[in-house]
């Protein structure tokens, strides 16, 4: 006795296969259907990738997180002059260009350098490039804010993680008037 099984029981009812590498092709193939790739490298030429329905790009888009008006990135050789040696305070926010939630934040920096510009001095410091800094501030998590005055970080002024822009009013409105009436 023959049993009657539709194509979508067998799809659903098998695993899926996974391409297979010989020396001389690449082969995928199932119980349905057969397939064999040309025996040339799918790199080869960029007509061939295209007639095979797939496109790649040969440039790589560099995400970066960027410095609007008002805020500087500095490094370790100008950190003590930035920060330390400020007549005022300095709120420092440690970033990595591959870290999604530091561009999550940027536009929120932004707007604390231009809305706080006159109480306040905002600067950017690269994880990745001054790993001496990261160390001697236990940066753990990206991306990092740290309030400094006089030299010193201001106690329980450091922030971890993104954060939205209300939150981070009442942060600084916070931390600067603790330090205010100091």
């Amino acid at each position: 006795m023959d049993t009657i099984v539709s194509k979508s029981t067998i799809l659903l009812s098998k695993p899926p296969i996974f391409p297979a590498r010989t020396s001389s092709q690449t082969s995928y193939s199932s119980s349905l259907a057969s397939f064999t790739w040309p025996s040339k490298s799918l790199s080869s030429s960029r007509s061939h990738r295209t007639q095979l329905g797939c496109r790649f790009s040969s440039r790589i888009r560099k995400l970066s997180v960027t410095c609007g008006s008002g805020i500087r990135e500095i490094d370790e050789t100008q950190f003590s002059d930035s920060v330390l040696k400020s007549d005022g305070p300095v709120l420092v926010e440690f970033v990595a260009n591959w870290c999604g939630p530091c561009r999550l934040i940027s536009p929120a920096i932004e707007w604390v350098a231009q809305e706080y510009k006159d109480r306040l001095t905002v600067v950017k410091i690269d994880h990745d490039a001054n790993p001496k800094l990261i160390e001697e501030y236990k940066v753990y998590g990206l991306p990092t804010l740290i309030l400094f005055k006089n030299g010193k970080e201001i106690p329980e002024s450091r922030w971890e993680g993104a954060i939205t822009k209300v939150k981070l009013k009442g942060y600084l409105d916070a931390l600067l008037e603790s330090i205010s009436v100091v």
